[in-house]
């Protein structure tokens, strides 16, 4: 085997992955959104996951591109992960398809036009010619992407073909028989298998391989098959890449995925090797052919499917030892088989609400407290995964109270609360929100070296402790079930809405003057933004808990804008409490002194 030779097979390798990457991109670009929306649609039915996985695998040509897919969708929460691990076997038999096309290679068409038609030489040729007719002239963008799908797939043979033809000479080679024998040691083979496709990330490309050099005539039964185990293995290598930064539920699709090849091959390993030592297999020392390699490949996918599939459930329960639960995790759980007792479920719903209220007080507090003290990097890493706590509860709370509404009889007081809950957690997670906006302002102020004057500190220092009050006020009125002191909400909000517009107007008057610039004036009026909403939200919340408590046949839009717009002596007194609270001179003097 000379140098050229040499030249051939690396280039012909280069050309087979080359025109698999552009095959499989070619070809989820031509089904567009289809694919996704199909692999949405995998339901708790798991052989109609199984079908799914197979269709899409098939699709792409890339068993790895499908559990890509898989690990994005369960870390957007998109599928559930027990839902995955169906269509993630229906991915290993799929993958198996592109082995069978490559097999076509190996046709011996004599003389016979149909059979030399189905030769990859011949036909790969012709789809060259159309694809470059499609790519050069269509206009339509699907055409294009039809037209790359061809002349992929016309590269990938052609890989094929020089690879093949690069390793005629290796016939003559006893240096490389006895490279190959080194591969009848079972363990050995499915380690060399593993470590090439772990390299190419592609248990297609290495099957490729795998049959071009079977194409010498010097590979074995013997040789391929722990060969082909270990492909299989390697394949996740992508996968486990993938995982890499996502939540973990998402690293469990890779831990199933890998599981499922490990397992499997443990298990051909020691049945398949073991009744061979007993039964003494004659063919194992046979040569394999291409077809040989396709048909092993397939073997080894669908016999690991019908084993390992009716044990999905104990997969599952393996990835979640593997990737333990954190206190995270544990927190973001309601026990379904609650809702056979719908009023347990509601008080469980209930404690979760308690907590994410918690939360969103907490990311409150600190973020108005670095306003008034300072940035602190700590407070602020903690605002932000705060945040995406609340956000979780919200959907976890949202998500259960629609299924035990849909799916239970509730009593009238129960659906009061499901429907107060499901009312209130936007309102709340909105108020996170605004913390996290608040939080993002203190770091601008940090990071652009930004000062206040002392008026604005001056009144940041007042409207602060205001925001503070109109959320404790609202919260305690829903948590303790007293409606009471709800109207006392109206009032407050209607300070912090007027002190806003007047801290919004002597900024103004500052920036004509030179005293603050344009840069702290954009900061200044999004803190104050955000204190109006906070406020606003915190209102919502109040009238929430006393319609319930107090009128809950009334028409809900328009009793919350009775309660916003209700006017009486009481409400009177309470404004003026809390304006003389937070816009006496003697407030003032305090906000000036704190902030000296």
């Amino acid at each position: 085997m000379d140098i050229f030779s040499f030249v051939t097979l690396f280039g012909g390798l280069a050309f087979f992955l080359y025109g698999m990457h552009v095959l499989s991109e070619s070809l989820k670009k031509t089904a567009g959104g289809k694919l996704e929306k199909l692999l949405k649609k995998a339901t708790d039915n798991p052989f109609k996951g199984l079908t799914i996985g197979v269709i899409i695998t098939i699709a792409i040509q890339s068993s790895s591109a499908m559990t890509v897919m898989l690990v994005g969708f369960v870390n957007s929460g998109i599928m559930e992960l027990a839902k995955t691990v169906s269509v993630v076997f229906g991915s290993d038999i799929g993958t198996t398809l592109t082995a069978w096309i490559l097999s076509l290679a190996g046709i011996d068409s004599g003389d016979n036009f149909i059979l030399q038609l189905l030769k990859p030489s011949c036909f790969s040729l012709i789809f060259a010619f159309i694809g470059a007719i499609l790519l050069m002239g269509s206009k339509q963008q699907k055409h294009k992407d039809v037209g790359t799908m061809l002349i992929g797939f016309a590269i990938l043979m052609m890989g094929m073909t020089m690879m093949s033809t690069s390793m005629e000479p290796l016939k003559e080679m006893e240096s490389f028989t006895k490279l190959l024998t080194a591969f009848n040691n079972p363990f050995l083979g499915v380690l060399a298998g593993t470590l090439v496709t772990s390299i190419i990330q592609s248990s297609a490309a290495s099957i490729g391989i795998l049959q071009s050099i079977s194409m010498t005539g010097q590979l074995s039964f013997s040789m391929a098959i722990p060969l082909v185990m270990g492909a299989n293995i390697g394949t996740c290598a992508t996968a486990v890449l993938s995982s890499i930064g996502v939540n973990r539920d998402a690293k469990r699709v890779t831990v199933i995925h890998v599981a499922i090849k490990m397992i499997g091959t443990a298990i051909w390993l020691i049945v398949f090797y073991g009744m061979n030592a007993i039964f003494d297999f004659s063919f194992m020392d046979n040569k394999i052919g291409i077809v040989g390699i396709a048909a092993v490949h397939s073997i080894f996918n669908i016999a690991n499917t019908i084993i390992l599939f009716p044990f999905s459930k104990l997969l599952v329960k393996l990835a979640h030892v593997i990737v333990k639960e954190t206190d995270d995790e544990q927190e973001f759980k309601l026990d379904e088989r609650l809702m056979l007792t719908p009023h347990i479920a509601i008080v469980e719903c209930f404690n979760s609400m308690n907590k994410m209220i918690s939360k969103a007080k907490e990311g409150l507090d600190k973020s108005t407290a670095m306003l008034l003290e300072g940035y602190n990097y700590d407070d602020f890493s903690f605002i932000k995964k705060n945040e995406e706590k609340v956000d979780g509860y919200e959907d976890l709370i949202g998500s259960y109270l629609m299924k035990l509404n849909n799916t239970q009889h509730l009593t009238v007081e129960d659906k009061n609360r499901s429907s107060r809950m499901m009312q209130s957690i936007g309102e709340i997670e909105r108020i996170a929100d605004h913390a996290n906006y608040l939080a993002d302002s203190s770091e601008e102020i940090h990071s652009k070296q930004l000062v206040f004057s002392p008026d604005a500190q001056e009144e940041l220092q007042r409207i602060i402790p205001a925001v503070r009050e109109v959320y404790s006020l609202a919260i305690e009125c829903y948590l303790s079930d007293n409606a009471k002191n709800a109207h006392d909400v109206g009032p407050l909000r209607i300070v912090i809405s007027e002190m806003c517009d007047a801290f919004k107007a002597n900024h103004v008057e500052r920036l004509a003057t030179g005293v603050c610039t344009t840069e702290q004036g954009f900061v200044f009026n999004d803190i104050l933004y955000s204190c109006v909403r906070i406020a606003e939200h915190s209102l919502n919340i109040a009238a929430i808990a006393y319609r319930f408590k107090s009128v809950s046949n009334t028409d809900p839009g328009t009793y919350m804008h009775d309660f916003k717009q209700r006017k009486d002596l009481v409400s009177e007194r309470k404004y003026r409490e809390f304006y003389e609270k937070y816009n006496s001179p003697a407030a003032v003097a305090a906000g000036s002194n704190a902030g000296q």
